[in-house]
């Protein structure tokens, strides 16, 4: 039988710029699906928990996930429509973009960064390539390429020394034994106040949320537990991060297999997550903790199910205390819990869509070593 689809490995900048679409979901909506698709894929969520997670056809991610395989991020913005013929060819496409990020005192102008006008200009008096081209079509390639116009930022790159090997067991036990893997996180603060989202409205009346200054409630934490076999999510709201909370979540998941088998939970390196006392529980009762790298919380597969669940209970929301927060919180649980279709029929028709088109897929985009 063919392995089912998955995206490969995701690089450090992928993970960071999908957890940050999936997040934050004000971009495009097709944006967010795909970005949303591509996290739980690349974290080891099946092909039809992600068509549950978003309401969607397991064909269509199929296509998702090859695409992304392909050619990277530029799959969350596909090519629909055509047009005229380029007047501008791919290599002058590679010199905007290129002269774009380079800095202009290293091309020998006397500032530090390009406006449209001065690069469009520089583009038409250049000694060694000559492009000329209007400021509008040259804003329109380097969106196309992913080049915007941005404040700059800082940058962190995980230093863990065992980055590949912990990414490598995330990968085996997904793979796997997906039936005995967990995932656990926490997300927050949540704080009471109006959150801005989307709804249908009436034109040019959009839906209104009250501005507020005064924020007496306090935060909370909302420790969150998936399991991978048979897609649930399940969790509870705290005052804290704290390892008692977290020990209380394992123990949770152990229940949810009483068999005395060897359980595999993935989690992050947070000190409230390998405490003595997690660690020594841990081993007693047969339960491997995973943890993910360090900056690389990407790789847990919970990371794409707190998407939805921030959109449907928290977006366009204006709760007026945490127990109305945490009953609607516990409501979405409940009913997306309940509305996952039957595991024995999405397994039958995983079945034969393998059959159909089947291609070998190299997991995580790593070469794997040759035998000597």
């Amino acid at each position: 039988m063919a392995e089912p689809v998955r995206a490969r490995r995701l690089t450090q900048d992928e993970g960071r710029k999908l957890q940050q679409l999936v997040r934050r979901g004000k971009h495009d909506s097709i944006r967010v699906r795909r970005a949303l698709i591509i996290l739980a894929s690349a974290s080891g969520t099946p092909v039809s928990a992600i068509a549950n997670l978003i309401a969607g056809h397991e064909d269509t991610i199929r296509d998702v996930i090859h695409a992304f395989n392909a050619i990277g991020l530029r799959c969350l913005d596909p090519q629909w429509a055509g047009g005229r013929p380029r007047l501008i060819s791919d290599d002058d496409i590679a010199f905007i973009v290129a002269t774009a990020t380079a800095r202009p005192s290293t091309l020998g102008r006397p500032f530090t960064r390009w406006s449209l006008r001065k690069l469009a200009d520089y583009l038409a008096t250049d000694a060694a390539r000559t492009v000329t081209i209007g400021r509008e079509r040259l804003r329109q390639i380097l969106a196309d390429n992913e080049i915007s116009w941005q404040r700059t930022r800082t940058w962190k790159e995980s230093k863990d020394p065992d980055f590949d090997a912990k990414l490598d067991r995330i990968e085996h036990v997904t793979t796997h034994i997906p039936q005995r893997c967990f995932a656990f996180d926490q997300f927050g603060p949540l704080s009471i106040r109006p959150h801005h989202g989307s709804s249908w409205s009436p034109l040019t009346h959009p839906d209104r949320l009250p501005a507020t200054y005064h924020r007496t409630h306090g935060i909370r934490y909302f420790h969150g537990c998936y399991s991978l076999g048979d897609d649930q999510l399940w969790g509870v709201i705290r005052r804290r991060k704290g390892a008692d909370h977290t020990l209380s979540a394992l123990k949770s998941i152990r229940q949810r297999l009483p068999d005395g088998g060897p359980i595999y939970v993935i989690m992050d390196n947070l000190s409230a997550n390998k405490t003595p006392a997690i660690r020594a529980w841990a081993a007693r009762n047969k339960v491997e903790l995973c943890l993910t790298p360090t900056s690389a919380s990407w790789a847990n597969p919970i990371e794409a199910q707190f998407g939805p669940l921030r959109m449907f209970t928290m977006a366009n929301s204006n709760h007026p205390n945490h127990t109305v927060l945490a009953r609607k919180m516990h409501h979405y649980l409940r009913w997306r819990n309940a509305n996952a279709r039957h595991p024995d029929v999405l397994t039958a028709q995983r079945r034969e869509r393998s059959r159909i088109r089947s291609e070998r897929q190299q997991r995580w985009g790593r070469p794997r070593l040759k035998a000597a």
